[in-house]
């Protein structure tokens, strides 16, 4: 038995990284899944590894209300109805806000925030159907703290804090739990793209500033996720849950 037998999740940017492993881990527990994303050919094969049975992919930009529609009809026509949304999508840009194109701070808007926004508007009236459900917002620990070169980026991740925390009030009534995880220090190709523009970060001395000191792997923060989406955690909705080995506890002195 797993912990999400009989569930079926939704779960945004699954072609790599962070949502590749979310819906492995899915699977592995259980969990019927439906992954989204814009690389066609990387999402495609991931549904195939984890097989047809268990696993389907839809083209998602989750930008557009309408693909986010289509994307909650492919879940319901696949696997009969909908109890989690995993709201992992996100894109990264490193600029200073002097120099940052304004085209491209609102392109991160829409992807990272007002992504997440649609993802909620879209699942909630299908999880309704079924009694209720579980909605994940993967944040980031730069949704409690500010990085030079990151305004676009951290403004995304605090604003989901407050999108989880109304959606949890509005839609507790229905049986729908709202909570937003916040990753840091993960080992995904974003991560290692952004460090890429990002020269002067000391990579070992940020390592030794945690009190766990290693990057983490993408499935630690798989198996929170999963907990969140299962009935494990049914008394908990508008939380915050950091997974950082430690990086936000305090200074490293």
């Amino acid at each position: 038995m797993g912990r999400l037998d009989d569930k079926v999740a939704l779960i945004t940017g699954g072609a790599r990284g962070m949502g590749k492993a979310h819906a492995r881990q899915f699977v592995a527990e259980g969990a019927r899944v439906v992954i989204g994303d814009i690389l066609d050919d990387r999402g495609a094969a991931v549904a195939d590894g984890l097989g047809n049975d268990h696993c389907r992919y839809v083209h998602h930009d989750v930008t557009s209300e309408h693909e986010w529609a289509a994307a909650v009809a492919t879940t319901l026509a696949a696997f009969g109805r909908l109890d989690v949304l995993v709201n992992n999508a996100g894109i990264f840009r490193h600029a200073a806000i002097t120099t940052m194109d304004p085209a491209e701070f609102r392109h991160v808007i829409d992807v990272n925030l007002t992504g997440s926004w649609l993802g909620i508007h879209a699942a909630a009236p299908a999880m309704t159907t079924v009694g209720g459900g579980s909605i994940v917002n993967v944040s980031s620990i730069e949704g409690f703290v500010g990085a030079a070169g990151l305004s676009a980026y951290s403004a995304t991740k605090f604003g989901i804090r407050g999108i989880t925390r109304s959606a949890a009030q509005e839609l507790g009534p229905a049986g729908i739990r709202v909570n937003s995880v916040h990753p840091g220090g993960v080992m995904t190709s974003m991560a290692l793209a952004a460090a890429e523009t990002m020269p002067a970060v000391d990579s070992d001395a940020f390592l030794n500033s945690l009190p766990i000191a290693r990057f983490a792997e993408p499935v630690e923060i798989s198996r929170l996720v999963a907990f969140l989406a299962s009935d494990e955690s049914s008394y908990t909705t508008g939380a915050e849950f950091v997974a950082d080995g430690g990086l936000l506890s305090g200074p490293g002195y």
